[in-house]
């Protein structure tokens, strides 16, 4: 296999993955309010669980890989690390508050944290796209340089 149809294979077979898991999501969060809580209090756990493995091995293939991807993204991969962190702090503190109008407020903060953690995932997924899609045409770039370094050889 050329480095173009590894890197093609693996791209699409990672995109089939995060639509998989993006359905996943969706039907973990359509299920979510028919549920006895003591079941959705350990798919919360579950679920938090999975994504801190997730970022985790985002954070150590960051690190194995740098100089091999660009400064920005290990920027990036830090940045949401350290709002992962100070999100979870703050669930956690809230949730010890117990009065009914806190309560409500903690409810309406955590469904708008929701909504925008589903926006920022959506534009991520945006901007994954445009890299696959640069990383292709720089991949058609670079053979085309080399097939004309090879003809003018």
């Amino acid at each position: 296999m050329t480095p173009a149809q590894t890197f093609e294979a693996t791209a699409s077979d990672q995109l089939d993955k995060l639509a998989a898991r993006a359905k996943e999501a969706r039907e973990h969060a359509d299920a979510a309010r028919g549920k006895a809580r003591a079941d959705l209090e350990q798919d919360v756990k579950t679920a938090q669980a999975s994504a801190q493995a997730q970022a985790d091995k985002l954070r150590a293939t960051a690190e194995a890989n740098k100089g091999k991807i660009s400064v920005w993204w290990n920027d990036v991969e830090r940045s949401w690390h350290e709002h992962i962190a100070q999100a979870r702090e703050d669930i956690e503190r809230k949730r010890a508050e117990h009065s009914a109008d806190r309560a409500e407020q903690n409810a309406e903060n955590a469904e708008e944290d929701a909504v925008f953690a589903v926006n920022y995932a959506y534009a991520a997924v945006e901007e994954a796209e445009y890299a696959v899609l640069d990383a292709v045409l720089a991949r058609m770039d670079a053979d085309e340089a080399n097939t004309k370094a090879g003809s003018t050889s």
